[in-house]
Formats: C-alpha cells, sequence, structure tokens
C-alpha cells in the first residue's frame, strides 16, 4: 500500500543520476577507481587508516571472521537484537554465538556486565553493534576486551559517522568524538537500499590495522594477488592465488551512488537530529512510551527512530502498528531477535531486556526530509491512541 509517511525516503536526485552516467561512459565499472574514491572518502570522514568496499556488510563482516582468525570452535559474543547477519558471521566460519543481552529498555546496545558473564575460554572475539547509531558503551567493552584478550567488531550498518561521547568519566579508554566502527580492531558498515548511505547493495570494512586490511583484501578478490583493474591499466601482467577468497567486491557503479551519498551525509545527519528533537519534544506527553537514547548528547546517525511500549505485551505493540497503518503511517520492528529465529533456538539464551524489547519496539518514520509537521501527526496518531485506550477501560 501508499503511505502517508513512510518510514523510510531514499535521498537521491540527479546528482546520483549524473555519477551513474559518468562511471558507465567511463568504460570500467567492476572494481576500480571509483571504489578507490570511495575507499578514500571513507578514511577522510572515519579517520581511519584503510578502508575496503565490499558487496555488502553482511560479506564484510564474513571477512572480519576470517582476518581476526575465528574459526570452529571459537565463541563470539553477539547481541541477538540486531539483523541476522551480524551473527550468522560467527556461523560463516564455524564458530559459536553467544549472545548478551542488552543495557535497558533505555539503552538498546550489548550489555558489558553480560558480555563479562558470558565469557569462557573458548571466547575469542566481541561483536557489538551500534542501534539506531547510538554508540554501544565502548569504554568498558575496550576494557574488557584487553583483560581478556579479545578482538572487537563494530557492527556500524547503523551508524557511518556517528561519534562516541563517553557515558562516565571513569572510563577513560576512547577518546570522545572518535568515530564509531574506528574503535575496535574492525569496524563494518552497511549501504542497503534504507540505509544512512544507499547504494542498493554494498559496504564497508575499516580497520586501523594494515596486516588485516591486506589479508581482508586478498580475501575480498579470490585470495588474488592483483585484480582486472590493476592489469588491464599495465600496472601487473598475471596473479597468483595466495588464500582460498572470495567474490566479495563492490563494482563502481555502486561505488559512484556511495561517493554522492557520503558527501550528501553531514548534511543528511544535521536535518535528522532536527527531526529527532522534534520527536522527542512530542513524545514527551505520552507516558506510555519510553525512548531510547533520549539523552545522548553526541553525534548520531539517526538511522532509526525506536520507542518501546511501557508494561505492554506484543499484542498490543501489534495493534498499535495496525492502527498506524490505518492512519497511513509505515511502522517497523528492528527487530525480530536473533535468538529466536529457529536456526538459533538450541543456543543457550537468556536474554529478559531483548525479549521485552523485541516484543513491544515500534519503529518511527525517520528520514531527513520528514516536515515537523508530519512528525506531529505520527505523534498525534500515537497520543490519541492512549487517549483513547484509557478512556476504554
Amino acid at each position: 500500500m501508499s503511505f502517508q509517511i513512510p518510514l523510510f525516503d531514499l535521498n537521491y536526485d540527479e546528482q546520483e543520476e549524473r555519477a551513474v552516467v559518468e562511471t558507465l561512459r567511463s568504460k570500467w565499472i567492476s572494481t576500480g577507481p571509483k571504489c578507490t574514491a570511495l575507499e578514500d572518502l571513507f578514511k577522510d570522514y572515519l579517520h581511519v587508516d584503510h578502508a575496503l568496499a565490499t558487496s555488502s556488510c553482511t560479506t564484510a563482516l564474513h571477512l572480519a571472521m576470517r582476518v581476526l582468525g575465528i574459526s570452529k570452535g571459537d565463541e563470539v559474543i553477539v547481541p541477538s537484537l540486531t539483523f541476522a547477519a551480524t551473527v550468522n558471521a560467527v556461523k560463516y566460519v564455524e564458530a559459536t554465538p553467544v549472545f548478551a543481552d542488552l543495557r535497558s529498555t533505555d539503552d538498546l546496545t550489548i550489555d558489558p556486565a553480560d558480555i563479562r558473564r558470558k565469557i569462557t575460554p573458548k571466547t575469542k572475539a566481541i561483536v557489538v553493534m551500534h542501534y539506531a547509531g547510538f554508540p554501544c558503551a565502548m569504554d568498558q567493552i575496550v576494557d574488557i576486551a584487553a583483560e581478556f584478550q579479545l578482538k572487537i567488531v563494530e557492527d556500524a550498518c547503523h551508524a557511518p559517522l556517528s561519534q562516541y561521547a563517553r557515558p562516565s568519566a571513569s572510563y577513560a579508554s576512547v577518546k570522545q568524538g572518535t568515530a564509531l566502527g574506528a574503535i575496535g580492531d574492525v569496524g563494518v558498515f552497511s549501504f542497503f537500499s534504507n540505509k544512512n548511505i544507499s547504494t542498493g547493495e554494498g559496504g564497508m570494512l575499516v580497520t586501523n590495522d594494515e596486516a588485516v586490511y591486506e589479508q581482508a583484501k586478498l580475501l575480498r578478490s579470490h585470495g588474488m594477488t592483483t585484480m582486472s583493474y590493476e592489469r588491464a591499466k599495465g600496472h601487473a601482467t598475471s596473479y597468483d592465488i595466495l588464500d582460498l577468497g572470495y567474490n566479495f567486491r563492490m563494482d563502481d557503479i555502486r561505488a559512484s551512488l556511495g561517493i554522492v551519498q557520503m558527501k550528501k551525509l553531514p548534511a543528511d545527519l544535521k536535518r535528522r537530529a532536527e527531526v529527532r528533537s522534534w520527536y522527542l519534544e512530542e513524545l514527551k506527553g505520552i507516558p506510555e512510551l519510553g525512548v531510547p537514547f533520549a539523552d545522548y548528547e553526541g553525534r548520531a546517525s539517526n538511522y532509526i527512530m525506536p520507542v518501546v511500549l511501557k508494561d505492554a505485551t506484543r499484542q498490543r505493540r501489534d495493534e498499535l502498528r495496525a492502527l498506524m497503518q490505518k492512519e497511513g503511517i509505515q511502522t517497523s520492528v528492528h527487530y525480530p531477535a536473533v535468538h529466536r529465529f529457529s536456526i538459533y533456538q538450541a543456543l543457550p539464551s537468556q536474554l529478559p531486556i531483548t525479549d521485552y524489547v523485541a516484543d513491544n519496539e515500534v519503529t518511527l518514520p525517520m528520514y531527513g526530509n520528514l516536515s515537523q509537521e508530519d512528525v506531529k501527526c505520527v505523534c498525534d496518531v500515537l497520543k490519541h491512541h492512549w487517549l483513547a485506550e484509557s478512556t476504554s477501560v
């Protein structure tokens, strides 16, 4: 159906069209100069040493597992309130995911205390996901990783250009203002069609470790020592295969879209912050709803606008979403908990906060082109719903 206020709106115009046409006319459309240019933008914007364009965030996660040496018999601590790819990547290398709970219904990121409880002699790494573009408690997580000699993978699919703001003066392991994705051993980003940076499909792996980068670059393209563009330009005439790699490359058509999207991102994030401020003001009048990260003062990508129903049930959540759909407002759920999927149900998973949030979270429309009137309309429907419910009791 067509929604009066959709969940997401693609931030495209003639700039993306021109970029694609330019790439097509260059006669080089596979991995080449546009991918390199996008990687260079990421390095500059995030202040990291290395960036590697990939075919998706999922393949970047897979590469992260490989280059960090995670394999069969290892355990990797992961969140459950995330897209399944965050966890699936652990299974790709035959390691075992170990689920940790959320911090609270106000902070939908992985809980450092539960991470510590889940560590065993088999634990090799921690995967964090910066939900909605807001940072996990990286000071504490970095300290835990150092204590137990664990690797950190940051799933920053929600968080391009989000920055770390230290939650407490008692921790000082991460510099204030560091880009999310640039704190751990490896960071990964998504360019899926509904992300802040939209190329249809695509992703990016970033790291400050040259050896990790070189191994990831090798594995990205079949373990080959040179790529087609290098050979076409006369920089090499042959290649060797050094490792069992994959075809995880991005093409220059998508990279050309990514370059435009990346350059638009600072202005878009500024606008999204304004949209969020309107939501925060309007939602103050709805005590039945909690707004995660309401007090966060750092720069965040505001990828989505989540709210959590208080003292509610999944049925009440679904009834609310049905009402909003009837009123022409599209909503979503981020996410079905991964530990509940059939493939993972055999794993231990005592995650009470995750379970509650998975049943009671609603994702409201969020994008830079939302007007203040749109936000008021969304919140008025919410207010009228709770008002009608209270008067019917």
